[in-house]
């Protein structure tokens, strides 16, 4: 296979994992850092009325469509009261029913709102549908006919006209037209923008009210209102306008708390005048947590085929699990690029995953204990002339006791890092103790204790590395990672080059002049011609 085949195939790898991870982290806000935190508001609506009869029924509409944000979480607290959901074409709605109340009547929504990527508007392309005109007589008709010929008159389109219409309802010093209408449709805000509607169907353009709530990222706690919008449609699409700006476009703060025609808030029985009020609450939560639960809302077959979904004890295995490439990847590095020389490829590694249970200092002094009475051992079993199987089941055997015997002695001394010592591999330790004692006779003392000390600095290293939590949380959230050290593994298996450690041992050629070898002489060189012609 070519070298060209070679990059391709794992530059190939590298964009793949890549794309993947940017993927994750941008559109499914997956956090970089174990301990990243997001912005969550707490958005609550509190429905209050005096009842004037027995039997109520209140009906509130509620978010569906959020271009922007997320609903991760909702709460309906209404005690009493049986409650009905339901989901039409432009929305969502809660309707509480009961047939005995008494008193002062309080209802609660309650739901937990994030930031989302999806900001498309395309849910709200409802059909452009023309309400009923308002049944005005006069004086207020021909006041109402006054101001629409007036507004046409500052206006090129339907967008226009709505702007402009909005600007003269909304007036400091309204005119004459606008103080009489005034008291047909009231001073409030959202009245003033379903009175806009009405005035809008008199000359046939398709509007619409929605109302929403500004989320800002400003700590934020107290009770808030809901502001309407317009939404006027040109003959091709839909375009939404602040009445109080007549700025155009939805803003990007803004939670779309309700996008029907239907009021907010509907008493079904005679009542009193009931309150709707709002309270909004910033605070911040765990980024993981966040992103999974709005994976849950938006798509579950995505933590349904991850390691998100797994149960936990199965993640934090996996989470361990994970990490075993990474250290194989730094034993890579020190034996190929280094030169370190080590006892196997991958003990180094499963040494290293000891040591998280025993950390680093204490893993090291049990690694030596263990071993250096393993070798002991060993030497005087080799005077016994003993077969392979057998001579490694007995220094397993003894690896057991002592390990049991350090650990009793640690629980009497009241030292907690001797307990863990039973969790050290063992038939690794006596692997490990047969290999160093063949190296120790078939190559000396010295190369034995090398590859000996070797095999704990790549395992040393490999520890800090696969402990270290931000790159643990980071290869369990983006296991793509790990395609990364695959391409690089790949790369690195065709390297043949001088390692760094054969550089130190050959320096000293690097320092010596090469030798000058002098020209050859004329007399030598017709000698050599006439041996040839001999």
């Amino acid at each position: 296979m070519s070298k060209r085949h070679l990059y391709l195939l794992a530059f190939s790898i590298i964009a793949i994992a890549c794309a993947a991870i940017f993927y994750k982290w941008s559109v499914l806000k997956f956090p970089l850092q174990p301990d990243a935190q997001v912005q969550v508001w707490t958005v609550q609506a509190h429905v209050e009325y005096q009842p004037r009869a027995a039997a109520n029924a209140v009906t509130l509409q509620i978010p569906r469509f959020t271009p922007g944000f997320a609903v991760l979480d909702e709460r309906f607290i209404a005690r009493g009261y049986s409650k009905l959901e339901s989901t039409h074409a432009e929305g969502r709605e809660v309707q509480w029913a009961n047939r005995r109340v008494v008193g002062e009547q309080d209802l609660y929504y309650r739901a937990t709102i994030v930031r989302s990527q999806d900001h498309d508007t395309l849910a709200l392309d409802f059909d452009p549908v023309i309400p009923s005109p308002p049944e005005l007589e006069e004086p207020y008709v021909t006041a109402a006919d006054s101001l629409l010929v007036q507004v046409r008159e500052g206006s090129i389109n339907n967008v226009t006209y709505a702007r402009e219409l909005l600007r003269r309802l909304g007036e400091a010093t309204p005119s004459e037209e606008v103080a009489l209408l005034s008291e047909r449709y009231g001073a409030d805000e959202s009245d003033r923008a379903y009175f806009a509607v009405q005035l809008l169907a008199r000359r046939s353009i398709p509007a619409r009210v929605i109302h929403g709530l500004r989320l800002t990222d400003e700590p934020r706690e107290g009770e808030d209102r809901l502001q309407p919008w317009l939404m006027v449609h040109d003959g091709l699409a839909w375009t939404i306008i602040d009445p109080r700006t007549f700025a155009e476009g939805l803003p990007p703060d803004l939670f779309l708390w309700s996008s029907s025609d239907r009021r907010v808030l509907q008493m079904e029985s005679e009542t009193a005048q009931a309150a709707l009020m709002f309270t909004v609450s910033r605070n911040l939560a765990d980024a993981m947590a966040i992103a999974e639960r709005r994976l849950e809302v938006q798509d579950a077959n995505l933590v349904r085929y991850s390691l998100l979904s797994l149960p936990l004890q199965a993640q934090e295995t996996y989470r361990v699990l994970l990490m075993v490439p990474i250290g194989a990847f730094i034993m890579l590095l020190l034996r190929n690029l280094v030169g370190v020389k080590t006892y196997g490829t991958f003990m180094p590694v499963l040494i290293a995953l000891a040591f998280r249970e025993t950390a680093l200092v204490a893993g090291v002094t049990l690694f030596v204990l263990v071993v250096g009475f393993g070798l002991l051992v060993r030497f005087y079993l080799e005077r016994l002339r003993l077969l392979l199987v057998p001579r490694l089941t007995a220094i397993l055997i003894l690896v057991v006791l002592l390990m049991a015997a350090v650990s009793v002695l640690s629980n009497r001394l009241g030292l907690e890092v001797g307990l863990s010592v039973a969790l050290f591999p063992m038939v690794i330790m006596a692997m490990t103790i047969e290999r160093m004692s063949v190296a120790w006779d078939e190559r000396g003392a010295g190369t034995a204790i090398r590859e000996g000390v070797g095999t704990l600095v790549v395992a040393a290293l490999a520890y800090l590395v696969m402990s270290w939590q931000p790159l643990e949380h980071l290869v369990f959230v983006y296991p793509e990672v790990l395609l990364v050290l695959f391409a690089f593994a790949l790369l690195l298996g065709r390297y043949s080059g001088y390692r760094l450690n054969e550089l130190f041992r050959f320096r000293a050629l690097a320092r010596e002049p090469d030798p000058i070898v002098p020209p050859p002489s004329p007399g030598d060189a017709t000698e050599t011609a006439s041996s040839g012609k001999a």
